[in-house]
């Protein structure tokens, strides 16, 4: 999903102007980094939850020349489905399988 995508829905939806739209698709985008940064966490309901993870020190090989490089703790953004996003997800795959069988 990208900005352009969300301004385009906004667009749709609401006739307003695609600048404008632009422009709230990246209000919206910031409400949600700043969610995230002061609390950790951001529920969309029926859709899921972004939530901050912290990542441990460790060791990885450098592909390249296989040497080894030491990568410090820090944290990342994980995002996890609710259950009627994944029932959703399921019933369309399953679907997309029936009409590739048909074919």
């Amino acid at each position: 999903m990208s900005k352009k995508f969300l301004a385009g829905v906004i667009v749709k939806a609401t006739e307003m102007p695609t600048i404008q739209a632009s422009g709230l698709a990246s209000d919206i985008i910031e409400a949600i980094k700043s969610e995230i940064v002061e609390t950790g966490r951001y529920t969309i309901p029926d859709f899921g939850a972004f939530i901050v993870r912290k990542t441990a020190k460790r060791t990885a090989l450098n592909p390249r020349t296989g040497e080894k490089i030491a990568v410090k703790a820090g944290a990342t953004v994980r995002f996890k489905a609710s259950p009627a996003l994944k029932a959703a997800a399921l019933a369309g795959m399953r679907k997309t399988k029936r009409k590739a069988s048909k074919a």
